[in-house]
């Protein structure tokens, strides 16, 4: 598939506003947000997505989701019902299909105490109807959506905390329904798909190995224990965190404890396509899941402000840790 795709948009909450960001090929350092949305008055988002033309946005609160103008103005919102008076444990999450044409809603209702399982709902992202409401065997806190680069698909990950881990992967069928199916893991995590939408990556829920999978059937395709990279796997864990710096090439992340404390990680290269280790990249970053690789050979941080900063190895400094 070689048509042109649409640069990548994402959003930052700041000072009770959605910040939304465009991550073209021209742009490097820090950016500056493209659109700024200001939420609905009272509403605290938890997640929130822009379309490619920055022409709508879409949030959830812990009570429902909503869909703005970049004026401002309301197109359409759901409530989540029944209402639910707690606070914390569930996070509501968002995404809006490549096409912008659906809204893909995680509800943890089973959290949110609302008398029903988890519920996955596509919504028409112009209308507000329901396309789809799909209920699940999870009891989960949050998810991660991620949108697949070729074909469209959404990915979903639930997470239990302590019980796992829930993958999940939508589509719209060739008759237009939204079709759902569930992987047969309850310990892996995802953590980045392929640019190229060949594969996935994955991390134990009990940190010990990182795989790479088959699109879109979830064949393990390669799998590395702690081990591989000259690790004790008695002290040191592979971290949730990483993604594909290119096709080819992804970026994992090593963490542990020195004796007296204090904790580290380290963040390794290796070729997806042989497992062969490419060694250590220095990457500034505060903490582990700072870190998002793009897929294109960059990857973001964050910088003043919580603005991201986008990198290549070109605009490491030359006496940086760069250790490849």
């Amino acid at each position: 598939m070689t048509a042109a795709r649409s640069p990548k948009v994402i959003t930052r909450h700041r000072g009770g506003h959605i910040h939304a960001y465009v991550v073209d090929s021209a742009a490097f350092g820090p950016l500056e947000p493209a659109a700024v949305y200001r939420p609905l008055a009272g509403d605290e988002v938890v997640e929130s997505a822009v379309r490619p033309d920055l022409e709508r946005v879409v949030y959830t609160t812990l009570h429902r989701v909503v869909c703005l103008t970049r004026t401002g103005d309301l197109v359409w919102a759901s409530d989540f019902e029944p209402h639910s008076d707690v606070r914390h444990g569930h996070r509501p999450g968002c995404t809006l299909s490549a096409d912008g044409g659906t809204v893909w809603v995680y509800r943890p209702d089973a959290m949110a105490r609302r008398g029903g399982a988890d519920q996955w709902v596509v919504y028409d992202a112009d209308t507000g109807a329901v396309l789809a409401r799909h209920g699940l065997e999870t009891v989960g806190h949050g998810a991660e959506h991620l949108v697949h680069p070729v074909d469209g698909s959404i990915y979903l990950d639930v997470g239990e905390g302590q019980d796992g881990s829930v993958v999940l992967r939508g589509r719209t069928g060739d008759g237009g329904e939204p079709e759902f199916m569930t992987y047969p893991w309850d310990d892996r995590i995802v953590i980045d798909l392929a640019p190229d939408g060949e594969q996935f990556m994955t991390v134990d829920h009990g940190q010990g190995d990182v795989a790479f999978h088959r699109h879109p059937t979830g064949e393990t395709l390669l799998t590395l224990p702690v081990e591989a990279f000259g690790y004790d796997p008695e002290d040191t864990f592979v971290e949730w965190s990483g993604g594909y710096l290119t096709p080819e090439t992804a970026i994992v992340t090593l963490g542990g404890e020195t004796q007296d404390g204090d904790e580290w990680f380290r963040h390794h290269l290796i070729d997806v396509r042989t497992g062969r280790h490419g060694g250590e990249i220095g990457i500034e970053v505060v903490n582990p899941y700072e870190l998002r690789p793009l897929g294109d050979g960059t990857w973001l941080t964050h910088g003043t402000g919580d603005h991201p900063v986008r990198w290549s190895r070109d605009l490491l400094p030359p006496s940086g840790p760069d250790r490849v």
